[in-house]
């Protein structure tokens, strides 16, 4: 039972009615039949709570079968409003009476003192509403009075009710109204108990359609986001299903141009596989655009050359641009001599995703290249001994002792002398060069000590230095290399020698080496010279290239000597290049592996 507190023990108007006037044993059967239906009323309405979340149904039948059962002229459900008035939201009224539904009941008719009684659970049952002990107020007899009530019963519905809490814990929703209007009516307390048990069921409807409309709320909220959700993936499946088509587009119009183009270009993705490559794949080496997509580099090309490459990819991965030349062999097994360059491809973050391959086929260049260097070879052996002969002979007459010279003689005889010593110069560079790029020259590998290399090419520099009024500077490292401890220390003082020529007097050339972590050793030989052009930065290691010929020659160059040095540290499986700001001087760079990298 519900545990609300009892009505008030007050009733007014204790004289039988005329409704009470049947004999006792029929009052009895009465009771029990209307006993009977309140139960089965109770179990009708408590199971339409169950199976329905609609609030409004539940209110109209709550009435409806209340007003039956009790033979009541009016039942209504009134709800209290948030600024103390109130209004009937459900009702059952008899036709000879009027209809209170919808009418709002202004503050004054149901004042704070009441609402707070019906809040803390009090039932009040009102037996005559005009007997001087009914304790209502003049206004509120006036109210009803319109509406002919004389009889009414009230019970509090309250909003979260719960068992496990007293009822001043719960807030007054609104009132469970019972009306007698045809005359004054003595309430028994099954029908208090009825009108209890049901105001409980409504509350707990109350509940559940709050949370209804709560699991609404948050299921329209969820709704529109996953509405707009979807929109937007729809709107990105849009732009990529549109981006998808530029990509085509734009990959149909590159396959176009480069397929038209008699060079290899591809890209390779940071796993070394191809994602892209031109028809010349195909007219090279014999394998369609398909059959390459996706294959690594060692697949498509073979071990041997594969290995030859290895160490350039794996350089422009780190993020270097990488040019080389590559010897590879074509679909008809004959070898073609190629010059490849990689470009790194870098996302926003600076990351290396892959590279750009561009391959050129450059046999005829070589054997044009060979052609010439058979001749200058041949020429330079014949040059050479009649060369050391009439420097030899020179230096002799310079010495005074075959006689003297006048003075425009003397000059003369200087003049002869430093021209065929550079031509003694240029004929030995050149038999080293044709030496090192016909394979004639086996580089003798063994353990060196950097800091014992840069000491000996200090040290045969110093006497060139001296004479220049430059300052040699290093910063020896202790780092093993396996290197040809002779041609290494050539390119080491080919370079100083160049960095010293370039140096205005009093000026420092520094050598200095680096370890990187990418298993690499880094020499540097810096200068504050004159500097070069940033468009002669590449091509001054190619043969007999000078950034300004007139001023080399007079500083005594060959055009020669940075290519020598590209060889050699190249036959190293190093890398060699430039940097330079003009008037402020000069960085050559150049790379070896380290001991067991």
């Amino acid at each position: 039972m519900s545990k609300r507190k009892r009505s008030d023990s007050r009733q007014t108007n204790q004289q039988p009615s005329p409704k009470s006037s049947s004999k006792p044993s029929l009052q009895e059967h009465d009771e029990l039949w209307r006993q009977r239906q309140w139960v089965k009323l109770f179990a009708e309405v408590t199971l339409k709570i169950r199976q329905s979340l609609q609030f409004k149904e539940i209110l109209r039948t709550t009435v409806t079968e209340v007003q039956r059962l009790l033979q009541a002229d009016r039942v209504l459900i009134y709800q209290v409003l948030p600024n103390g008035t109130g209004r009937a939201i459900s009702e059952a009224v008899l036709p000879e009476y009027p209809q209170i539904l919808d009418l709002e009941f202004p503050e004054e008719v149901f004042p704070t003192e009441y609402q707070q009684l019906y809040a803390g659970g009090r039932v009040r049952a009102i037996a005559d509403v005009h007997a001087t002990d009914a304790g209502l107020s003049d206004c509120l007899v006036e109210f009803i009075n319109q509406f002919d009530i004389k009889a009414k019963l009230i019970v509090p519905i309250l909003q979260g009710l719960n068992s496990h809490e007293s009822a001043t814990q719960n807030q007054l929703w609104g009132l469970l109204i019972a009306h007698h209007c045809d005359r004054p009516h003595q309430w028994v307390d099954f029908e208090l108990e009825l009108m209890q048990q049901l105001a409980d069921q409504i509350s707990i409807a109350l509940a559940q359609a709050q949370l209804l409309e709560h699991l609404e709320e948050i299921v329209e909220v969820r709704t529109a986001e996953l509405q707009e959700v979807n929109r937007s993936l729809q709107q990105e499946i849009i732009d990529r299903m549109q981006a998808e088509a530029a990509l085509r587009r734009s990959e149909e119009q590159l396959r176009l141009i480069t397929n038209a183009l008699p060079v290899l270009i591809a890209y390779v993705d940071d796993r070394q596989c191809y994602r892209f490559n031109n028809k010349a794949y195909e007219d090279w080496l014999g394998k369609s655009p398909v059959d390459i997509y996706g294959s690594d580099l060692q697949s498509v090309w073979g071990t041997d050359c594969y290995q030859r490459m290895q160490t350039h990819v794996e350089s422009a991965l780190l993020g270097h641009i990488v040019t080389y030349e590559n010897e590879i062999t074509l679909k008809d097994s004959l070898p073609c001599c190629v010059n490849v360059t990689y470009i790194p491809h870098l996302d926003d973050r600076k990351e290396v995703k892959g590279f750009f391959a561009l391959t050129s086929d450059i046999s005829d260049r070589k054997a044009i290249e060979r052609m010439k260097d058979e001749f200058i070879a041949v020429v330079s052996h014949e040059l050479r001994t009649p060369l050391t002969s009439l420097h030899s002979a020179l230096k002799i007459l310079a010495t005074g002792r075959l006689g003297t010279l006048s003075i425009d003689g003397q000059q003369m005889l200087e003049i002869a002398d430093d021209s065929t010593e550079r031509l003694v110069r240029l004929v030995n560079n050149v038999l080293d060069l044709q030496r090192i790029e016909s394979g004639e020259v086996k580089m003798e590998k063994q353990v060196c000590n950097v800091s014992a290399l840069m000491i000996q090419a200090i040290e045969a520099m110093q006497p060139m230095a001296q004479q220049h009024e430059v300052v040699l500077a290093m910063k020896p490292i202790d780092i093993e290399i396996l290197v040809d401890s002779d041609y290494i220390v050539q390119a080491l003082t080919n370079l100083i020698s160049n960095a010293i020529k370039f140096s205005s007097p009093d000026r420092t050339v520094w050598l200095t080496v680096e370890s990187h972590k990418n298993a690499e050793v880094l020499f540097q030989i810096r200068d504050r010279g004159q500097g070069i052009p940033s468009d002669k930065l590449e091509s001054i290691f190619e043969r007999f290239q000078q950034v300004d010929s007139s001023d080399s020659r007079r500083k005594g160059g060959t055009g020669l000597g940075l290519t020598i040095c590209r060889k050699i540290i190249e036959q190293h499986e190093g890398r060699i290049w430039a940097e330079s700001t003009l008037g402020k001087g000069s960085t050559f760079s150049f790379t070896l592996p380290r001991l067991n990298a």
